[in-house]
């Protein structure tokens, strides 16, 4: 079981992903910022019916979450007391970078591309914890551990509820989708400041703890 200290920011970042594919959903006509398995399935379409130019937003959006979720986990790894602190901040810059290009009037496309970086850096920004994935932004293996653990409890092979944890973690993706669409509808794009102030407040608790920790050498 995941503890719950460690498991509600993870349900609160990926309630923040969830916030922001919703509004990419919506601004991008169907894309997705976090969800890679829709965006290649879209890609495959549209290559198939020779669109090319359609396909170059999906493939762009899968190539930045591809860089984020590199550059996110080399990061973590190679620089431990600090490794959150980096990916961190620099989701909060490029999130902050997304939000000043449409301010200034660049297209959807234009402005948020860069936020596929973000949902793949954050993946590696908690480090696991327990069974729950901390900080997912896409559910489609949690969904299906929830159901895997809710059978294996029933035969008395794992704890009575560590299939609820699972759940959460995709309710929270649910209901940022939910809210970031509202917030879409109400703001439009700026409504990413939202999950911006959220990255930001763990950006700074995640600085405030490594400075607290003793000094050690950050490699292997």
């Amino acid at each position: 079981m995941t503890p719950p200290a460690k498991l509600a920011p993870g349900l609160l970042l990926t309630g923040c992903a969830g916030f922001v594919d919703a509004i990419g959903f919506v601004e991008l006509h169907g894309a997705y910022i976090s969800f890679m398995s829709g965006n290649t399935t879209r890609l495959g379409t549209v290559l198939a019916a020779g669109d090319w130019l359609a396909a170059l937003l999906p493939a762009a959006l899968i190539a930045m979450f591809f860089i984020g979720g590199f550059a996110g986990s080399f990061v973590a790894v190679s620089a431990r007391r600090w490794g959150s602190v980096l990916v961190l901040g620099s989701v909060v810059a490029v999130m902050a970078v997304s939000i000043g290009l449409s301010l200034s009037g660049f297209t959807p496309a234009e402005a948020m591309i860069g936020l596929a970086f973000v949902t793949g850096a954050q993946n590696a920004i908690l480090q696991p914890a327990g069974s729950a994935r901390l900080g997912a932004t896409f559910v489609t293996g949690t969904l299906f551990a929830a159901a895997q653990d809710l059978a294996h409890a029933l035969r008395r092979k794992a704890p009575a509820w560590r299939w609820v944890q699972h759940i959460l973690v995709w309710a929270s993706l649910c209901l940022g989708g939910l809210a970031g669409a509202m917030g879409d509808g109400r703001w439009g794009i700026p409504a990413l400041l939202l999950p911006a102030a959220i990255y930001l407040h763990f950006f700074v608790g995640s600085l405030m703890g490594a400075l607290r920790q003793p000094g050690r050498s950050d490699s292997n």
